[in-house]
């Protein structure tokens, strides 16, 4: 099994919460990129943020997600918040051209191929610093996931809408399984 471990699904949908648990678990996990491209661009006052140059937003998420790679090996499971793919999904959701960079690294970067996807779920959904979008857009940015993943391969595994507890449950369990 590759040990690289993909969570993706619209913002608001419960990932970072679940990874936050099997973190206290004993699992690793890899940082989510877009919140700390925004954090890093609002600090240094810069203009990569998904209100003001989505594209050069989805450009640093790229390098992020290349860094996130090469950084966190594929040894012992790692969690992932979101994906080079993500970046890609973002690009055609926000209509932005894909760079052969982005589209040479959906093809390189070699994840576990079952993808963990958390669907909308509006009850839980909750705006914040850094996230701005409204629940529509959330459930654009899933199916654009959806679609994304299954363009590059990748089987999608659907969490279910649960407690963060049973959901983790739910994602060990499959884990075990393979």
């Amino acid at each position: 099994m590759n040990n690289r471990v993909i969570f993706t699904g619209g913002p608001g949908s419960g990932k970072t919460s679940v990874i936050d648990l099997l973190c206290q678990m004993g699992y690793q996990s890899a940082p989510e990129v877009g919140r700390k491209v925004i954090q890093a661009q609002v600090k240094s006052q810069g203009s990569a943020l998904p209100w003001l140059d989505k594209a050069a937003f989805r450009d640093e998420m790229v390098l992020e997600e290349i860094n996130n790679y090469e950084n966190f090996g594929d040894t012992e499971i790692t969690l992932y918040d979101r994906s080079i793919i993500d970046s890609y999904g973002y690009s055609k959701l926000e209509c932005i051209p894909i760079s052969e960079l982005l589209l040479a690294k959906c093809r390189e970067l070699d994840y576990y191929r079952k993808v963990f996807i958390f669907p909308p779920w509006e009850e839980i959904y909750a705006n914040d610093a850094e996230r701005k979008q409204d629940f529509n857009v959330a459930v654009a940015t899933y199916h654009e996931m959806v679609n994304a993943y299954k363009k590059f391969g990748y089987d999608l595994i659907e969490i279910p809408k649960a407690s963060v507890k049973e959901r983790a449950k739910f994602i060990i369990s499959k884990l075990s399984n393979d």
